[in-house]
């Protein structure tokens, strides 16, 4: 299953987006207002919405500095979370989220919805930094 987010153009350059991404303790201020817990460990972070489970996310790879991939930490639900950015002037970007899941069709069903406002809150909460 693949969901992405609108593009959206960011007042932080490319270099500083990308370093703000990086730690993964700035993506609680990116987080729905509907958070019931957020804790870092190192290069992952655990989260839980209201009504969901609790996620384990886990900073998989860094391309500087136009790519940033958060993976599940459980085998159980394989997906990934990549942030594309691109320049538009020293200082701005251009910010696109695009997530991949492998799950079944009837998991793809009920998950599709609320993955998707949930992507969209991200991007809507980057742009507004």
């Amino acid at each position: 299953m693949n969901l992405e987010s609108k593009k959206v153009i960011i007042n932080k350059s490319q270099k500083d987006f990308f370093e703000y991404l990086s730690k993964v303790e700035n993506f609680e201020q990116l987080m729905p207002e509907n958070i019931n817990k957020f804790e870092v460990d190192g290069d992952s972070f655990l989260f839980s919405l209201s009504g969901m489970p609790e996620i384990r996310l886990v900073l998989k790879e860094k391309q500087e500095f136009d790519k940033i991939i958060l993976g599940a930490a459980s085998s159980k639900l394989a997906f990934t979370l990549m942030a594309n950015i691109n320049a538009v002037s020293d200082q701005s970007c251009e910010v696109q989220l695009l997530f991949d899941g492998d799950f079944n069709p009837m998991m793809a069903m009920m998950v599709k919805k609320p993955l998707q406002k949930f992507i969209d809150t991200l991007i809507e909460n980057s742009e507004k930094l």
